[in-house]
């Protein structure tokens, strides 16, 4: 018995009558949250290169996808077979550079060529972007759009021409909708400077949460408290740790 069939059998024993009353409450629709939190878990073991947590987290993962198999398993829809069958068949048709006789060479040729094939698979809207994920966060999904948009050529050339693009929009910014589009002009910033918005976007914060952390120690070690102290005491702190930063 392999481990992945041995996992599959501790799932189906967890769903079965016999088995955790929480396991067999569990729908596809409930799975959702946990789901995600893992993929989320998943990428912070990557990005602190702990292979440890990321080994832990990545069995997390798999029990779920395990789970949400079964619960289809059980309700005659599919099962983890037909899943591996159907992922294998799709990698296969859509790396015809591998195993057929394609020439795209290169990671942008590849990317070009799969999306080719996927829209060629699906057919049921000829737009290009209609794969787009809807459910995806919102600075990833931009960044996703105009990723592909740039593989049609449709992207500026110039960085000078992105910075501008920030500059329009946030002169016009007094709706939601145009603050809508300055967030999508500064995720295109950050993709033409080579960087991911959403990473970016979490690192700011983890700066901003270790400062503010910074801030409410420094506030209490003389004898002041959050929610007390008035703007100008806490901005006068924060310069202070800034300062400290840059020395």
């Amino acid at each position: 018995m392999t481990e992945f069939k041995r996992l599959c059998d501790i799932v189906a024993k967890l769903r079965s009558p016999n088995g955790c009353p929480w396991d067999r409450e569990q729908t596809n629709a409930t799975l959702v949250p946990p789901l995600l939190e893992e993929a989320y878990e998943v990428a912070e073991a990557v990005s602190a290169q702990d292979d440890a947590n990321l080994r832990e987290e990545l069995g997390d993962l798999l029990l779920l996808i395990a789970m949400h198999a079964q619960i289809a398993s059980e309700e005659k829809r599919f099962d983890i077979d037909e899943i591996a069958r159907e992922v294998s068949e799709k990698l296969i048709r859509r790396h015809p550079h591998v195993f057929g006789k394609s020439e795209a060479r290169g990671s942008e040729a590849v990317v070009r060529q799969w999306e080719a094939i996927k829209r060629e698979e699906k057919k049921v809207d000829a737009h290009y972007l209609a794969s787009l994920p809807i459910a995806l966060p919102a600075l990833m999904r931009a960044e996703k759009a105009q990723k592909k948009a740039a593989r049609v050529n449709f992207d500026w050339r110039e960085l000078r021409d992105v910075i501008a693009k920030v500059e329009e929009e946030l002169n016009e910014t007094k709706s939601a909708d145009e603050i809508g589009d300055l967030l999508f002009a500064v995720v295109n910033l950050a993709r033409k400077c080579q960087l991911e918005a959403e990473s970016s976007l979490q690192a700011a914060t983890d700066k901003f949460v270790a400062r503010f952390n910074e801030m409410e120690d420094r506030l209490r070690a003389r004898g002041g408290k959050l929610g007390e102290a008035n703007l100008e005491e806490l901005d006068a702190i924060w310069e202070e740790i800034k300062k400290d930063a840059r020395s």
